[in-house]
């Protein structure tokens, strides 16, 4: 994609100062891969020091993340979601089609040494990793790590690719209420997308997000905005504003603050409904590597 088509390290920086200043607190660089842009570390050192910034986390393949972790560990980042589908390496490369699976297990080993906090980012996909299911359950027994298992999702570029989902959130949790029945629910923090549980005598905990089936939309007080500058208020919608656009157009700080505002009281009410409101009722079908996780 041309570059000028992309928010630049310094309308991302003038975004997230307005937003700091009309009350948000947390902030989540994901992609697609946030590595790939050049220079990251940069806006990432520009953005800790913004005022009223308090967490700056991190979504991540992890391949490019590790030469970066001595860094991020000094910056305070407040935690790392590391997207891992797989412990296996054979899968991993059938499912993301690239020989990283070392290099990933070595960002994921480093953050643990540094005390980073991680969530690994599971997406439960039939027919590819329902095996793996189990071992990332019991890589939290010994490890401080959360994993975080994901409902497949359209949004791969190419539409519905299913008639109905097969693994739903109650499906995830009864195949591993099947081999963990002494598992219990623990409390989601305010506006969680998770549904978090704990299995005893194990250091992490396991979370199950409700994806597709959309269960979580009540409590989900998430905005988005893409690397072209579409802001998102849910998933599901395609685009509610172009702030790329109102950044270069020369608005005041005041104006774009307006605008932002009027989005977020128009949000749909769940995801059902930001999807039935999309140009010309046309379903999803863009990649999430454009939307972010």
């Amino acid at each position: 994609m041309p570059k000028k088509d992309l928010l630049t390290f310094e309308e991302i920086h003038r975004l997230i100062s307005l937003l700091a200043s009309m009350g948000i607190t947390k902030v989540r660089l994901t992609g697609g891969e946030p590595f790939v842009r050049n220079d990251l570390m940069k806006l990432i050192r520009n953005i800790v020091e913004i005022p009223g910034i308090r967490d700056l986390h991190l979504t991540t393949n992890g391949v490019l993340t590790a030469a970066h972790i001595p860094e991020l560990r000094k910056l305070e980042i407040a935690s790392v979601n590391l997207s891992l589908d797989t412990l296996d390496k054979k899968r991993f490369h059938s499912i993301a089609r690239r020989d990283e699976f070392e290099s990933v297990m070595n960002t994921l080993n480093l953050l643990l040494e540094n005390e980073i906090p991680v969530k690994i980012n599971a997406v439960v996909m039939d027919g590819k990793n329902i095996e793996d299911i189990i071992p990332l359950i019991e890589f939290t027994k010994k490890n401080k790590v959360d994993v975080r298992f994901i409902e497949e999702m359209p949004f791969n570029g190419e539409g519905k690719h299913y008639p109905i989902l097969n693994w739903t959130y109650s499906k995830i949790l009864d195949y591993i209420k099947g081999h963990y029945p002494e598992l219990y629910k623990i409390p989601d923090s305010k506006f969680s997308t998770s549904n978090n549980y704990h299995i005893p005598g194990h250091q992490g905990n396991f979370g199950i997000i409700a994806a597709f089936s959309r269960t979580f939309c009540g409590t989900c007080n998430r905005i988005r905005v893409t690397a072209q500058g579409t802001l998102k208020t849910c998933l599901y919608d395609d685009g509610v504003m172009d702030i790329r656009q109102l950044l270069r157009d020369g608005l005041e700080d005041e104006a774009i603050k307006d605008k932002l505002l009027t989005a977020f009281h128009s949000r749909a009410k769940d995801g059902f409904e930001a999807e039935e409101k999309r140009k010309n009722h046309a379903p999803v079908s863009e990649s999430m590597s454009t939307i972010g996780g």
